[in-house]
This record gives structure tokens, sequence and C-alpha cells, in this order.
């Protein structure tokens, strides 16, 4: 069926790429699984950086919805709940212990 297709040849080449090739040498120290982390760590970066793009070219409505609004309402509805009496102050506090893009803190 191949010899129909690409015609017949009685001394065809090897393909570059096949079971039988060397595979390719590695400089350095460099191992696969270093490079894999490094291009992982970069699309990471690169969808950061797209991100905080897209945030910049909302409307200011959509960009509180999707950033403050949700945390202020989770720190709200546990102010009810505490009443605190200081609020003001409580509420900061929350906001910085729940602060999502800090999740460390």
């Amino acid at each position: 069926m191949l010899c129909i297709l690409f015609g017949a040849d009685s001394n065809p080449e090897p393909l570059p790429f096949t079971q039988n090739a060397p595979a390719p040498e590695m400089e350095g120290d460099n191992k696969p699984a270093e490079n894999l982390r490094e291009v992982s760590d970069a699309e990471k970066d690169l969808d950061a950086a797209q991100d905080k793009l897209n945030l910049q070219a909302l409307p200011i409505r959509a960009y509180l919805d999707q950033t403050v609004v949700p945390i202020m309402l989770d720190g709200m509805s546990a102010l009810v709940k505490e009443r605190p009496p200081n609020p003001v102050e409580w509420l900061a506090t929350y906001l910085m212990k729940h602060n999502p893009q800090n999740p460390g803190t």
C-alpha cells in the first residue's frame, strides 16, 4: 500500500526519526525534568501576566466583581456573625488573613 502511495524505491533512505535513531545528546547538566519545570514556570508566569492585563482591561464593575466583591461578601458575612466592637479593624484583619492573592499569609 505504501509503495502505491509513495512509489517503490529499491533503496529507500531511512527516516531521520526512527526507533533505531540515536537519542539526542544532552548538553551539560540539563535534565529533561528541569527543562519541563522551567517551561511550566514560564507558562505560569505568562498566564499571570495575561490575567493582569485582562483585569486592567475590564470595566470598573466587572473588575470589582472579579477581584474584590467575593472576598468582601465573605468578610462581611463573617463580620455580621461575629459583631465585633471595632468592625472596620476586624474586617481589615479578615481581608488580610483571607487574601486570595497571598494564600501563604
